[in-house]
């Protein structure tokens, strides 16, 4: 919970140009580095083909190509919790800068890496690795662009703070999907097999690499210059303690991340395959108008949260999120002609993830807040989001419309954690509750 003098230092100070423009360079800085750790899933069909033997079947090779999709999200607590301790410790700022690199190198290596004829097996393990240190750099990137943003802003605007950098690192995602609908449209497939599925990555490890020169114009957080100042940093491991001390907000925090996977990997990243396989359908276009949706959707719930609460907020969108996208998945078989519409529909309800971090952010005092925030999302992250796709895909065979119950269950989940967040009492057990 955050301490009385963090809430009175936070309250009165002004959202000037600075803290702007530190709100516009975190946003941006995380479009990029988001973009480019899920550019991977939109060529992952070509990379399969390139990175694996050529007799491998069909269903083998995309399992381990979503293997190694999933290994990114696998390493994301170990690189998040790692950036999180020296964050704590020696300040936001560095951690900040050192994440979006860490994502820009991996990114622009895979764009010039040798593929399965010429290096034969190490191809694939080459990949692994490189995903691996994305994953680290993603796995400090979002939590600490959070933490960092919040932290620059009046405590009465975290909701909008974190709804607006939330709308950025999705921007990151619908710059992939356009990225990948150019490069698909422009080329052949056998230009996009020979050397065009290297032009988005090359794109974005140089834009990554600018955002790191960006990030220099950043300043350290007031709160953990604040905290500098009076001596007040962790005297043990950051870790130690908020596994020791603050067990019910890691909990809460993990909740919260788990509706953002499904949210994210189900509703945006797998629907357009999934409608493809099952009704036929093309959903690239509205794919697309989703994710403005869920740009508008984060804006909203973070100011949704700021003037109603995050309680109230989460329960709506989570209501939302499970009856729209039930809907949707329920209806385009046969009425193809209401996909679009209803797909910005779960797009908007997708926003949910703009009030996610307005929540688990404020569960942490100051002193241990980059690390707590870390280890929960990152570790909700890696289990949830990781597995996500292979257990969707899975279990589909044996129910078609496991992806719509698998929603609708987290579209739940987020009504009674909105319910346990309006019952909490007011400003101590739960700093969520501050308004």
């Amino acid at each position: 919970m955050a301490t009385s003098q963090e809430t009175d230092a936070a309250s009165s100070r002004p959202l000037n140009r600075r803290d702007v423009k530190v709100l516009s360079l975190s946003a941006l800085g995380g479009a990029l580095e988001f973009y480019d750790f899920i550019i991977f899933v939109y060529f992952a069909t070509v990379v399969g083909q390139l990175f694996f033997p050529p007799e491998m079947p069909e269903w083998l090779r995309q399992i381990q190509t979503f293997g190694i999709f999933a290994a990114g999200y696998l390493a994301r607590p170990l690189g998040g919790i790692i950036m999180a301790h020296f964050g704590d410790l020696l300040g936001r700022k560095k951690m900040f800068t050192l994440s979006i690199f860490l994502m820009a190198l991996p990114t622009l290596l895979i764009g010039v890496m040798p593929t399965y004829d010429t290096l034969g097996y190490a191809a694939p393990l080459l990949l692994v690795a490189l995903r691996i240190l994305q994953g680290a750099a993603v796995g400090g990137e979002v939590p600490g662009a959070w933490v960092f943003v919040t932290e620059h802003v009046k405590r009465r605007h975290v909701g909008f703070a974190c709804g607006t950098l939330s709308a950025g690192l999705v921007s990151g995602i619908l710059i992939g999907s356009l990225m990948s609908a150019f490069i698909k449209t422009t080329y052949s497939d056998a230009e996009l097999a020979a050397y065009a599925w290297r032009i988005p990555f090359l794109i974005g490890g140089v834009f990554g690499l600018v955002a790191v020169y960006l990030r220099r114009w950043l300043h350290e957080t007031p709160v953990f210059a604040e905290m500098q100042e009076k001596k007040a940093l962790a005297e043990e491991l950051p870790v130690k303690s908020v596994l020791r001390n603050h067990l019910p907000s890691v909990v809460l925090s993990m909740g919260v991340t788990w509706i953002l996977t499904a949210a994210v990997v189900v509703v945006i990243l797998m629907t357009p395959s999934l409608l493809q396989s099952r009704y036929g359908l093309d959903a690239s276009l509205a794919n697309v108008y989703a994710i403005l949706g869920v740009l508008v959707g984060c804006l909203a719930s973070g100011w949704s949260a700021d003037r109603f609460g995050s309680g109230p907020t989460i329960m709506l969108w989570g209501l939302l999120l499970a009856i729209s996208y039930w809907a949707m998945m329920t209806t385009v078989g046969t009425h193809p002609e209401w996909l679009t519409p209803l797909y910005i529909l779960c797009g908007f309800a997708v926003g949910i993830v703009g009030v996610v971090p307005t929540i688990a952010v404020k569960s942490f005092p100051a002193m241990v807040r980059f690390t707590g925030l870390s280890f929960s999302y990152n570790v909700a992250y890696a289990i949830f989001g990781g597995f996500t796709p292979i257990v969707v895909s899975v279990l589909m065979t044996v129910h078609p419309m496991f992806p719509a119950v698998y929603v609708a269950v987290l579209g739940g989940l987020g009504i009674v954690i909105g319910l346990y967040l309006m019952r909490a009492p007011s400003g101590r057990r739960l700093a969520v509750m501050a308004s």
